[in-house]
Order: C-alpha cells, then sequence, then structure tokens
C-alpha cells in the first residue's frame, strides 16, 4: 500500500508536468481499473484452485519489475510507458487481491482474526496517510527518480514477506467443473447468501452516494479557503480516523450485534456526510471527515470478517473478487456521480444529498435484509469455513 500511495503521487506529478491536461490524469484511474472489470472473477477462480501463496509470490514479482522498471526508466519515462507500466501493475494486483485477501484466515487462528483483520485495516490506513507525505517530500527534494526508487524498494520488500508467509493448507474442490461455470461460483455463492448480498450492497451504495473526496479540492479552494496544503489534510483525514479506529478495534472484544452495529455505523456515516456537506469551518470539516473514516473503517472490519467466516474456504477466493469488484466500482463510480451531482446541483448541496441517499439506503436495507438485522458474530461458523 505504501508503494502504491508514492506512486499515485508521482504519477500524477509526471503526467501532469509532461502534459498539463486534466483528461491525462483522469485516465490513470481508467487504466487501474480496467483490469479489475476484465481479470477479477478468474482471478477469484485461481486464487481458489491453486496454491495463494504462490498466486501472491508471482504477482508480486510482476508488481516489483513494473517498480523496477519505472526507477530505472529516467527520461525515458512518457505517457504511454507510465500507462502500460500501471495497467500491468494493476493486472498483477487483479489476482493478487482475492489470494491475499483469502489467505488471511490461513494465517491465524480463528480467535484472532478480527483483531488480525483490524491490525490489517490500521497498516494500510497509515500507509495512505503517510505514502503521499513521503512522496511529497522525495519529490520536491530530490526529483521523482528517488520516488521511483523508493516505491521500487516497498515492493520489494513486500515480495519477501510474501515469500517468507507459511500459511496453512486451504480446502480444495475435490473435482473442477466446467470452465465459466466454476469461475462464477462465486458470484452465485454471494447470490444465495442474503447475508452477504445485503453487506455488500450496503458499502457498494453507501460508497456510490456518500463519497465526498472527489469534491475535496473545490471545498479547500472555493468553501473552506485553506489552499492546497488544506487539501492535503482533508484527504488525510478519512485515513486518520479509520486508523486509529481500526487501532481500537484490534484491542477489543468482537463485536457480537455486528449486524445492527453495521446498520448504524453507514447511517451515521451518511448523517456525518451530510453535517460535512454545511460546514465552512476548516477544523470542523477535518473533524467530520475523520468521523467518516472511524465509521467506515467499523463497515469494513465487519464486512471483511463477515465474508470470512460465512464463506467456505474452497469459495473465499471467487467470493473476495466479488467483494473487489463492489468496492472497485462503489469508488470509480462513486466519483462520477458525485462529479455529475455537483455539476447539476452544486457542491454542498450535492454532497448533503448524497449523505441523505446513503441514509435511506441504509433505512430500505434495514427492513428488506432480516438476516441483517439480527446477524451476530459467532466464531462457531468461521470455525466451520475454516
Amino acid at each position: 500500500m505504501l508503494s502504491q500511495q508514492m506512486l499515485s503521487i508521482v504519477v500524477a506529478w509526471d503526467l501532469y508536468e509532461a502534459r498539463h491536461s486534466p483528461l491525462v490524469l483522469g485516465n490513470v484511474g481508467l487504466v487501474q481499473i480496467i483490469p479489475v472489470l476484465l481479470f477479477t472473477f478468474w482471478a477469484g477462480h485461481v486464487a481458489d484452485r491453486y496454491d495463494r501463496r504462490l498466486t501472491m509470490v508471482l504477482s508480486q514479482m510482476v508488481v516489483t519489475a513494473v517498480g523496477v522498471f519505472l526507477a530505472a526508466a529516467g527520461p525515458a519515462r512518457g505517457v504511454a510507458l507510465i500507462y502500460g507500466s500501471l495497467f500491468l501493475g494493476a493486472t498483477a494486483r487483479a489476482f493478487q487481491w482475492p489470494a491475499s485477501s483469502s489467505v488471511l484466515p490461513n494465517t491465524v487462528a480463528a480467535e484472532h482474526l478480527a483483531s488480525a483483520i483490524s491490525w490489517n485495516g490500521a497498516g494500510r490506513e497509515l500507509a495512505t496517510v503517510t505514502g503521499p507525505a513521503i512522496a511529497g517530500l522525495l519529490l520536491a527534494s530530490l526529483g521523482s527518480t528517488a520516488v521511483y526508487v523508493a516505491q521500487a524498494g516497498c515492493t520489494a520488500l513486500t515480495l519477501g514477506c510474501f515469500w517468507a508467509l507459511r500459511p496453512k493448507p486451504g480446502a480444495r474442490e475435490s473435482k473442477a467443473r466446467g470452465g465459466m461455470k466454476e469461475i462464477g461460483e462465486g458470484l452465485r455463492f454471494v447470490f444465495q447468501e442474503k447475508l452477504l448480498l445485503s453487506a455488500m450492497s450496503l458499502d457498494l451504495l453507501a460508497v456510490f452516494f456518500g463519497g465526498a473526496t472527489a469534491l475535496l479540492p473545490i471545498y479547500a479552494d472555493s468553501i473552506l479557503h485553506i489552499g492546497a496544503r488544506g487539501l492535503g489534510w482533508l484527504r488525510a483525514a478519512p485515513a486518520i480516523g479509520a486508523g486509529g479506529m481500526a487501532l481500537a478495534l484490534a484491542h477489543r472484544r468482537q463485536i457480537k450485534h455486528a449486524g445492527l452495529v453495521l446498520l448504524w455505523v453507514v447511517a451515521l456515516f451518511g448523517a456525518t456526510t451530510i453535517l460535512f456537506a454545511m460546514s465552512t469551518s476548516p477544523w470542523l470539516s477535518f473533524a467530520l471527515l475523520a468521523a467518516t473514516g472511524a465509521l467506515d473503517s467499523v463497515s469494513v472490519v465487519l464486512r471483511t470478517y463477515l465474508v470470512h467466516s460465512r464463506t467456505p474456504d474452497s469459495l473465499r477466493g471467487r467470493v473476495n473478487a466479488v467483494n473487489a469488484l463492489f468496492i472497485s466500482c462503489s469508488n470509480q463510480w462513486g466519483a462520477v456521480e458525485s462529479g455529475l451531482a455537483a455539476a447539476w446541483m452544486g457542491t454542498a448541496p450535492s454532497v448533503a444529498f448524497g449523505g441523505a441517499a446513503t441514509v435511506i439506503v441504509v433505512a430500505g436495507i434495514a427492513v428488506l435484509s432480516r438476516s441483517l438485522r439480527t446477524w451476530k458474530n459467532d466464531d462457531r461458523s468461521l470455525t466451520a469455513a475454516l
């Protein structure tokens, strides 16, 4: 994650320096979402059919090679080369995500899984905060090549960690079935398991409507009047809140009434987004964004635990692939929705509308999904899945 954050900063800088085109910057997201859409289901099948550690190692070798290539390219780093490298790296990570998400229950004991998920989330959020800061310091003092070298070093360290991993063997299906039928088994499982479908749909719709991140530059410039430095703090606020909450969850007992807690935290996420839309105070806006990150962290931990506890190990890769697709689509298309809504009704009204829509979505799912309302965490279900 640290390498990805640093790479995103230096790539954006180099592309803007090369072309000064918002379209060229915007296409960075498109280049990296295409592999997710093309390969996610196939990647889930690979995670369930083959050794997950080996899949992680091989995919990370590709990511490391891309990082080293960008570091060594020097002045030859042009738009086409950067796009191609990002596409190749995103393809490797598309295969890596289902495997790395699924291997965690094979690495820690069942009673420690919830805490491990929280620690994992805290580490990711720490990287989300520090990665851009480190990249910015290196970029300002030593130039873009230094950032490429640093992120390449992080990818190599990650490869070493994956190589050293020794998970216990997971379950494998006894026989293969026909190609596309087997690949689509994860999607069928999610739609059959109403609790999983409800939780994933709740996250997809909440992020689609409630995310305000894409509009933060407008808030920093025209509403809060805090400039580029203030924008950096606004972007860091959700990660700071999420990291703090993840650390707190790692030190507490498992949340028992998980379904009700999940519904409440997503509803509060929507309400906090409405308050952020109306705020004209930089400090209050920062605090509200940190609160949205903290609430989202609770949601992520509960959903991740739900996927692991309700999914058989032999299907976990394909179900995690479906989950990854839900997350990617909600993040990318949520940003598109935010931009269109802001152009139509104005920035603050569009963010408030998104928060209100999130609250309405929570209310609708709470009424329709009895399984989510009554869901309670149970280590026995996790042990059975393992």
